[in-house]
């Protein structure tokens, strides 16, 4: 198969390499980054620009076209590459509102009986004033639209929650969209991402993962696209992933299906498993970063026959997954200053070394080739150093063990990945939407424009 793989982070290097281990498929990228490069044939192209990416999608002859940021999906190149008769995964612009729009997530969810928090939609200052004070501490400020992994405040201080809704407000009418941005009452417990892969009626769930979203230790700091992940996740019910797709996915892959809009690509689940079961935190439109750096190192079933069977529409003819013994960590090298403004340009050594060591591989983020041809960074999150080993404590060691390899002035990673293990919380978690009691704790709620109840 020849495929085309849209985007240029870790993510996308990622999901190249595992495409690339069959070693069957001719690869290409675009734009792609310097570690891509080694595995796939670099194309220049604007990733959010529809009728480039298809004109090259002919050109090169793709089979199947992979778009891996949400921002090219939001802007509709999975309907472009598809209007041109190509197979493609990823949601079309309308089904990608599920991340693209927080307050339609939400809309959603309320149709499909999705237990999710509850939340007010705030198009002014004053309805946003009156959002923090009916939820109260902690706060919990998002951003409506794209903000790629930083649009979301979660604090104690009723001052920076009102400062950062008022930023989202003002981002938004300065681009000329609806100024909105939504407030939401705080999910207690540890949180999981899982990614099923959906073909519009049919859904194959992977493994899930957890990522660290702060970008200090112990979990402080501002939030930031992910300085991290692991799987699988010891501590999580055994019956969690089957719990999701019940309560969660499928009826969200139905409603959107019933709009009109069914959903093709990964429907990311951020869930917290809080003390009332579980609860939906957000939708993602494709691939999480860094989750997938550790969930597609695990599988072991070819990644291409699966989001082939997915473009096409047939993944229910897809058996059983194969995963790997292994656990996987990785741990996210940033640059100086992330996630405020960067320093790009610095000079990254010892890749290789990292490389060449027993269980690890490095995925290029921010990463660029200066005019001399030395590796450098070119953006936040430059590297996602991949430890694979017979449990987490090992993968762990592998992961660290590469990051200690690689150097880059000025750049700062958390050391705490898959250090410790989160409890869950008192009460039990899995009481089903019909359990007698439970209704309407599980019940979600949305809270309409302008409505505070």
């Amino acid at each position: 198969m020849r495929i085309l793989v849209i985007g240029s982070g870790a993510r996308e290097h990622a999901i190249v390499r595992a495409l690339d281990r069959g070693g069957e498929h001719e690869l290409h990228a675009a734009p792609g980054n310097p570690g891509i490069a080694a595995l796939a044939t670099l194309h220049a192209v604007t990733a959010t620009d529809g009728d480039e990416v298809a004109a090259l999608a002919r050109e090169v002859a793709a089979d199947l076209v992979v778009v891996g940021p949400e921002a090219p999906l939001v802007a509709g190149v999975a309907d472009a590459v598809r209007a041109a008769g190509i197979p493609c995964f990823g949601p079309s612009a309308e089904a990608a509102a599920l991340e693209g729009s927080k307050s339609f997530a939400k809309e959603v969810m309320a149709a499909a009986a999705v237990p999710t928090a509850m939340a007010h939609l705030c198009t002014t200052e004053t309805e946003l004033a009156e959002a923090l004070d009916a939820f109260g501490a902690p706060y919990v400020v998002k951003d409506d639209g794209l903000a790629a992994g930083k649009g979301v405040v979660v604090t104690e201080d009723r001052a920076v929650a009102l400062a950062h809704g008022l930023s989202c407000l003002a981002r938004r009418a300065a681009a000329g969209e609806r100024p909105a941005v939504v407030v939401e009452e705080y999910l207690d417990g540890p949180e999981v991402s899982l990614f099923c892969l959906c073909d519009g009626e049919d859904l194959v769930p992977l493994a899930p993962a957890q990522d660290f979203k702060r970008a200090l230790d112990g979990d402080e700091g501002p939030n930031t696209g992910g300085m991290g992940a692991y799987s699988p996740l010891p501590w999580a019910p055994a019956d969690l992933v089957d719990e999701v797709v019940t309560r969660v996915a499928r009826p969200t892959l139905e409603e959107m299906r019933r709009r009109g809009t069914p959903f093709v690509g990964v429907l990311y689940c951020g869930l917290a498993l809080t003390s009332r079961g579980v609860r939906v935190v957000e939708f993602n439109a494709r691939f999480g970063d860094p989750e997938t750096q550790v969930v597609l190192a695990r599988l072991a079933t070819p990644l291409a026959e699966l989001l082939l069977a997915a473009a096409t529409g047939e993944l229910g003819a897809v058996g059983a997954l194969r995963w790997r013994d292994e656990a996987a960590v990785t741990v996210v090298i940033a640059a100086h200053g992330y996630p405020g403004t960067v320093r790009a340009g610095d000079e990254i050594e010892g890749t290789a070394d990292a490389e060449a060591l027993a269980g690890v591989h490095v995925l290029h983020a921010g990463t660029a080739r200066s005019s001399e041809g030395a590796l450098v960074s070119s953006g936040g999150r430059v590297l996602s150093v991949v430890g694979l080993g017979a449990d987490l404590d090992a993968a762990r060691e592998r992961a660290y063990a590469g990051v200690e390899a690689i150097a880059l002035r000025g750049s700062h990673h958390r050391t705490d990945i898959a250090a410790r293990m989160p409890e869950l919380p008192d009460l039990p978690l899995g009481a089903g939407l019909d359990d007698e009691g439970a209704e309407d704790d599980l019940r979600p709620s949305v809270l309409d424009e302008g409505d505070l109840r």
